[in-house]
């Protein structure tokens, strides 16, 4: 049993864990193409999750892990079959209810690990934070060795990519299956000033990409993955030991 992880705790551990920091897990399910599974963003996220809080706990970090949200906003991935399309202002609506949860039972401090680029949180932290009990952050997992993407991934892309596939080839390795990997090209607007990135659009996926897949997975590797993940997990570690041993006093977080 790992004394961190909420689900697997019963009243005795909870009654005697006096947890000031919450992780929140939150995936998608959607196509990663014909070569990762659809829960891949939920497995990235709890397991990056998971091995974090395990590290921040071993250095006397009083961490939580919630049970993960394993669906996202897809609202641009609807055309490929069995996408679960969730708005984001209905998870919104679920943090600010997980948040007072916190809150009523004493943790007020909240990280969301986010495994899946269509979850928008930036506007719900800015919302929360003048009338929530509860400070919230957020990390982007991918994002957090961005400093080392180029020297660790050959192709790096945005999605079902080289990193992406191999973070789950070390993951959860017997659910990627590479030899069905395809080159991930996509297709490039018809409008220049879309292409050169001053106009935004939602992008519907089926039109962009081939396959769901947007970077060329083929180089992806196991031992990749490993060293990616190895530096997100220790640079979440440090931040949740930050975090838990941070007084909350009148100029937090600064």
């Amino acid at each position: 049993m790992s004394l961190f992880k909420l689900q697997e705790l019963t009243l005795s551990e909870t009654r005697r864990k006096p947890f000031n920091v919450a992780v929140l897990p939150v995936g998608s399910t959607e196509s990663h193409g014909p070569h990762v599974p659809y829960g891949s963003d939920a497995f990235h996220s709890t397991e990056i999750a998971s091995r974090s809080c395990e590290r921040a706990a071993e250095r006397r970090a009083r961490v939580l892990l919630l049970p993960t949200l394993p669906y996202g906003v897809q609202g641009n991935t609807m055309g490929f079959p069995l996408a679960m399309n969730v708005r984001q202002s209905t998870l919104d609506r679920l943090l600010g209810d997980i948040a007072d949860s916190l809150a009523y039972h004493g943790i007020r401090k909240l990280v969301i690990v986010n495994g899946h680029g269509g979850n928008d949180f930036k506007p719900f932290l800015r919302d929360s934070q003048p009338k929530s009990k509860v400070f919230i952050s957020l990390i982007d997992w991918w994002k957090v060795g961005a400093d080392r993407v180029a020297s660790i991934f050959e192709k790096p892309g945005e999605h079902a990519d080289e990193l992406e596939t191999s973070v789950g080839m070390y993951l959860f390795g017997n659910l990627v299956h590479l030899e069905r990997a395809r080159d991930g090209s996509t297709r490039q607007s018809r409008f220049e000033a879309i292409r050169k990135g001053w106009v935004s659009v939602a992008r519907p996926w089926h039109l962009v990409t081939k396959d769901s897949t947007f970077g060329d997975p083929r180089k992806a590797s196991r031992e990749k993955g490993e060293k990616y993940v190895s530096i997100v997990v220790e640079r979440i570690a440090h931040y949740l030991e930050e975090l838990s041993r941070s007084r909350t006093d009148r100029l937090f977080p600064y």
